[in-house]
């Protein structure tokens, strides 16, 4: 039997509706924001929210193929990982049809293709794998020592006071929590190895369901929140926490996911993030995540168009 979540989004959109209104707000929980629905034998429908003017979430899109995928495999395998390339910005008032191919269904593992598809082109393509998980021994990476996320403030909470009108159009600042500690008052200097790193707590608003897809595809959109905007911090602070217009310019490029272990998307996550890498107008980022407890439960990375804003226009 095929996992039934997060495949609950309800809309009478269509893919050959040519402006269909998703209603997506600030309350929308992030349940929501990462569901499908099926449309036809694997194919689904999502609708995007803008992550920048006029532009679908790349997270938002990578977190709707990974549900698309999942919901053709087996309730007894889970996400291991994902890896997917942004080929074309994706528009917020139409329909995201997602096409999923069974590349394989093993005995222990499923793969699945996914092509995200607007207006006839792709936007997004993904390759998942997913596993029945088993027990054996184990090993992972201390989490750092760091300060609690009650020691910093939410930093989409000081977006709204610095600038209310971005937010108020902002549906992602009203599903996720991000604080980044210790709070940052300028740019962030590399270390003595090169890379920029950062840490910052991560979770869901909203109470998610007992699912473990839902919640591999809630992580998906939280390591799309920040995990770019690590290329940009040496030259300025993150743009939920300034007053002053960006110097950067950012776009994703590519993104994958590994997911080591179950977590709770809807409980806090630490996220420490390192742009080890800015070379040919490209930031390199990794990103791994531990829960409360201290176990780390996934790894994340990105590459990104990085351009300094004497001349913004992307270059994909």
């Amino acid at each position: 039997m095929a996992h039934q979540s997060p495949t609950k989004l309800e809309t009478n959109a269509s893919i050959d509706d040519p402006e269909p209104n998703p209603d997506f707000t600030t309350a929308a929980p992030l349940a929501d924001l990462v569901s499908v629905r099926p449309h036809r034998a694997d194919t689904f429908h999502g609708l995007g929210h803008a992550g920048a003017p006029k532009r679908v979430m790349g997270g938002q899109v990578a977190a709707q193929a990974l549900a698309a995928a999942g919901a053709t495999v087996d309730a007894d395998r889970v996400p291991h990982s994902l890896h997917g390339y942004f080929l074309r910005e994706g528009r917020p008032d139409k329909v995201i049809e997602y096409h999923v191919e069974r590349s394989r269904s093993g005995r222990t593992y499923s793969a699945r293709q996914v092509a995200a598809v607007q207006d006839g082109s792709e936007i997004f393509v993904m390759t998942a794998s997913f596993v029945r998980p088993t027990a054996d021994s184990e090993r992972h990476l201390v989490a750092p020592v760091v300060p609690a996320p009650d020691t910093a403030p939410d930093m989409y909470d000081v977006w709204r006071s610095l600038h209310p009108e971005a937010y108020a159009e902002a549906v992602y600042a009203g599903a996720i929590e991000a604080r980044i500690v210790p709070r940052p008052t300028g740019p962030t200097a590399p270390d003595v190895d090169g890379a920029v790193r950062q840490d910052i707590w991560l979770r869901s608003r909203h109470p998610l369901p007992d699912d473990p897809l839902v919640h591999a595809c809630a992580l998906t959109y939280l390591s799309d929140s920040t995990l770019a905007q690590s290329s940009a911090i040496e030259h300025e602070v993150m743009y939920p926490l300034r007053r002053e217009p960006g110097r950067v310019g950012l776009a994703s490029i590519d993104h994958s996911v590994w997911f080591h272990r179950p977590m709770r998307a809807d409980d806090w996550l630490l996220l420490r993030q390192a742009s080890t890498s800015v070379a040919s107008r490209r930031g390199f980022n990794q990103g791994t995540f531990w829960s409360p407890d201290g176990t780390m439960v996934a790894s994340a990375a990105q590459e990104s168009v990085v351009r300094l804003l004497s001349n913004t226009k992307d270059e994909k």
